[in-house]
């Protein structure tokens, strides 16, 4: 990952496969800006054809309605004379919404272990998610365990052990149908007693609409502060970026029942809606944490509100 502890590498690699890959189908994502200038200027119908073309890419009506209201402005200031101005404009209202959650994951080596606790739902890519920090941890000289806390799917177990073994990490894990949160404790006490930096704690995909199950979290969270009231140390949401506005709806219910610390958005290489990190943003403040645009370890980083701007404003030429 980026191996850098004052702050996360940009090689040019990962930003040209960022904008190559998020900017896929015929979204506003692609588009030149000049393409929505009528008559050769920029004006009102310019912007309302933004606006509709924010919303298709699930910007979402609160946070497109605020980028509008920006742009308004240096209309009324005259500040919009051309397509580089409105490219500009459009840039600092991004960056406005997107550098507060701009926050990278600090690790208290104070805490033995530090505990991160793994949600989402099934599908959004968390136990890879997991298996690539376990990577960007170690990278940076931290010890690391895993805790297999998806005891409902045996091939959830077999892939965090693969990944495991992959990087020489230690994986806690009971048989299936085990009692999550007695996994995570028990895991817990091994990194205890072996002095490790860092328990990623794996947990069930579920929907944030099975009240059961959220409420299996909620004891989870409970137990694992029962030896460390200060943990978990770190919340994190795994949210799949195709998944649009229910993404949205999602992050949201699983804050109201956790109160999440960190958000990694997976699968931006599968949506050209990559707007959807835009309105997460805007509506729950929560630190994005990290970005995913592949399979491979490589193609995971932390998260750069510049770097993901230019993303979306680059033109086909850029990509």
């Amino acid at each position: 990952m980026d191996g850098n502890e004052d702050g996360p590498l940009r090689p040019e690699g990962f930003l040209k496969r960022l904008r190559a890959r998020i900017n896929r189908g015929d979204s506003w994502l692609t588009r030149d800006l000049a393409d929505i200038a009528t008559r050769g200027k920029i004006d009102e119908e310019s912007l309302d054809e933004l606006e509709s073309l924010l919303v298709m890419a699930d910007v979402g009506i609160d946070t497109t309605g605020r980028i509008i209201s920006d742009l308004q402005r240096d209309l009324a200031r005259k500040e919009l004379n051309d397509v580089d101005a409105l490219r500009a404009g459009l840039r600092r209202s991004l960056l406005a919404v997107l550098e507060p959650v701009q926050r990278s994951l600090e690790i208290d080596t104070q805490r033995h272990p530090f505990v991160i606790l793994m949600v989402g739902v099934n599908g959004a890519g968390k136990t890879t998610t997991i298996g690539k920090l376990a990577k960007h941890f170690q990278d940076r000289g931290l010890t690391v365990m895993l805790a297999a806390g998806d005891t409902f799917r045996a091939a959830a177990v077999e892939q965090l052990q693969a990944w495991g073994d992959r990087h020489d990490v230690p994986v806690i894990a009971q048989q299936s149908g085990a009692d999550p949160a007695a996994v995570i404790f028990d895991a817990w006490e091994a990194a205890r007693a072996r002095g490790i930096d860092v328990l990623l704690a794996d947990t069930a995909g579920r929907l944030q609409s099975q009240k059961g199950l959220m409420d299996e979290l909620v004891k989870i969270k409970r137990v694992v502060g029962r030896r460390d009231d200060s943990a978990p140390h770190e919340v994190m949401l795994v949210l799949d970026a195709s998944q649009g506005q229910n993404a949205l709806v999602q992050a949201q219910k699983f804050h109201d029942a956790l109160g999440l610390t960190g958000i990694t958005v997976t699968k931006l290489d599968g949506s050209a809606k990559g707007g959807i990190l835009l309105a997460i943003s805007n509506q729950l403040q929560i630190p994005v944490r990290f970005i995913g645009i592949g399979e491979s370890a490589e193609d995971m980083r932390v998260f750069s509100a510049n770097d993901y701007v230019d993303a979306l404003l680059a033109d086909g030429r850029e990509a």
